[in-house]
């Protein structure tokens, strides 16, 4: 009963690995269709949310069902619980590019970031991309040194996000409202999406270990 209970474990957290991966796929191609003005690739990672949301929930499903039948104690139940945590931020890190995605839709045809951004959105993008590679390494490995570092690997992309904003302020800024509106947007989704790998790390620890890191966002 208890080596069926860790297979199923096991099957989760492959799951959940998957779904970092899937999360970070579909930032990647949201950044591709905002700084191409793609509409057809923007419409397939807003339309392909419904798979990663759907298996979130079976995650969710699946985790309630070994709650309720096998009584989990100690590491076990907080690798299940764990488990469930880590389910929702993997889908909202699918929402949030969901999000980026749904801003290159509405500005098409026109490029929604300008060419004066375009390089820090790019390189939010790709270091998006490489924190969810980076988490869904450590949810393979449950090595919690290496999860720790993850936080440490999201300071990039909050200096990015500084940088950005201070494009936006500078007194040169000549592309109206509207564009400042969406890069401000986008440097949040962008931010949030890097936070939600942190918290993944951060939950890897305490299954590990039963400690909870201090959260920094």
């Amino acid at each position: 009963m208890r080596s069926s209970f860790h297979e199923q474990l096991s099957a989760l957290t492959e799951q959940l690995a998957e779904l970092c991966d899937s999360s970070g796929q579909a930032m990647r191609r949201a950044t591709d269709a905002l700084l191409q003005a793609d509409l057809a690739l923007a419409e397939s990672v807003i339309a392909g949310h419904d798979k990663i949301a759907a298996e979130s929930a079976q995650v969710d499903q699946t985790a309630f069902l070994l709650l309720a039948l096998q009584s989990p104690v100690a590491a076990d139940l907080r690798a299940v619980v764990t488990a469930i945590q880590i389910a929702a931020n993997v889908e909202r890190m699918g929402g949030l590019a969901v999000h980026v995605a749904k801003i290159a839709r509405r500005r098409h045809p026109q490029h929604a970031v300008p060419a004066e951004v375009s390089g820090h959105i790019a390189d939010m993008g790709d270091l998006a991309v490489a924190l969810s590679a980076g988490a869904r390494d450590v949810l393979l490995s449950r090595d919690p040194k290496r999860a720790s570092e993850i936080r440490h690997d999201d300071d990039a992309m909050d200096e990015k996000h500084r940088e950005l904003l201070t494009v936006l302020m500078d007194r040169g800024w000549t592309h109206g409202v509207g564009a400042a509106v969406d890069v401000t947007l986008l440097g949040r989704f962008y931010e949030r999406f890097a936070d939600h790998t942190v918290q993944i790390a951060r939950r890897v620890v305490f299954q590990a270990t039963g400690r909870h890191e201090p959260y920094r966002s």
